[in-house]
């Protein structure tokens, strides 16, 4: 079969012939994959960089964690891949496996998952979002941000505040759902300025963060309280694309009903990563078949992956291999 596959940790992928997977016990389906999503989680994983990754990788790995096929039965279904999914054939997990409706197509589905479990597990197990509160998205115009901007409404965010740079990209979430924007290119104290005016407005109780470093700084200072009684928040940490590390003043702890969390890879329950399967992805998907889960795409054939591996794809946007 044909697939791209890296012989060395960190090189680019090659697009190569590479042996046929076989199922090995009961628990095992094959698929032939249609599509598969290229994300910032799997490149990590092939440079050996990111956390959940292997750290030697001496023998050739086709690459790709999950990915949209169709089963020896017909079935179309998304999957997570026991062996990599940027490939004609792989082995999936029946466990982790959910049905397509009809009305979504292969590049939709392959790229909505990754972003779905980064704002869907975020929402509703992390941060718990009940119906009627205020969200503030910090770095809402990449994919999974655009993605959290109409799941935090489809939960039933009243109010949804979000941050970003590009200013195209903040108005297109207006159109998403998003009622208030801030661009992370003001001042610093514009910035910490309109955030505890919103707060003050419309207490923010839940934050969502794909940044991290120097905005989510200033959101915490933003919050800081001055000896009375605050409003609690609950701050997940998602993302850290604009730094790994940041201060934070103990004076701001004490000062705040403050919650902080993670969410990614690790940090979910058993039940919680089944109810992604059982319940959560179908219901995106089923959005998105809907029309009612709007995402963009970039898609690109397989037998070009050693060119478009590096591929810069503009904001907000996934790029999606077909096969």
């Amino acid at each position: 079969m044909k697939a791209a596959v890296i012989y060395q940790k960190g090189e680019m992928p090659q697009y190569t012939d590479f042996p046929e997977p076989s199922v090995q016990n009961s628990g095992q389906l094959l698929i032939s994959v249609k599509a598969a999503a290229i994300k910032h989680f799997d490149k990590g994983k092939a440079a050996g960089t990111h956390y959940s990754g292997e750290t030697d990788k001496k023998n050739a790995q086709v690459i790709g964690g999950d990915g949209v096929g169709i089963l020896e039965d017909g079935t179309r279904v998304f999957a997570l891949g026991i062996t990599g999914m940027i490939a004609e054939k792989a082995i999936i997990e029946k466990s982790r496996m959910v049905k397509l409706p009809e009305g979504i197509d292969d590049a939709t589905a392959a790229a909505l998952p990754n972003a779905v479990a980064g704002a869907a597990m975020a929402l509703l197990f992390r941060a718990g979002i009940q119906s009627g509160e205020t969200v503030l998205i910090n770095g809402a115009t990449g994919f999974t941000g655009k993605v959290a901007v109409q799941l935090a409404k489809h939960y039933g965010a009243k109010k949804v505040i979000v941050t970003g740079r590009n200013p195209e990209s903040l108005k297109e979430l207006l159109d998403l759902g998003a009622d208030e924007v801030i661009s992370v290119q003001e001042g610093d104290e514009q910035f910490i300025s309109k955030i505890k005016a919103l707060h003050a407005s419309t207490p923010v109780d839940v934050i969502i963060d794909y940044l991290w470093g120097h905005t989510a700084e200033l959101i915490f200072s933003a919050l800081k309280g001055k000896g009375g009684f605050t409003h609690k928040v609950r701050f997940v940490s998602v993302g850290s694309v604009t730094g790994d590390k940041i201060q934070l003043s103990a004076g701001i702890l004490r000062s705040v009903d403050l919650r902080i969390s993670g969410s990614g890879v690790g940090s979910w329950t058993r039940e919680q990563m089944e109810k992604l399967f059982t319940h959560i992805l179908p219901e995106a998907f089923q959005l998105a078949a809907d029309g009612k889960l709007k995402i963009e795409t970039v898609n690109v054939d397989l037998e070009n992956i050693e060119t478009l591996w590096q591929m810069n794809v503009q904001a907000g946007k996934r790029l999606v291999v077909i096969i």
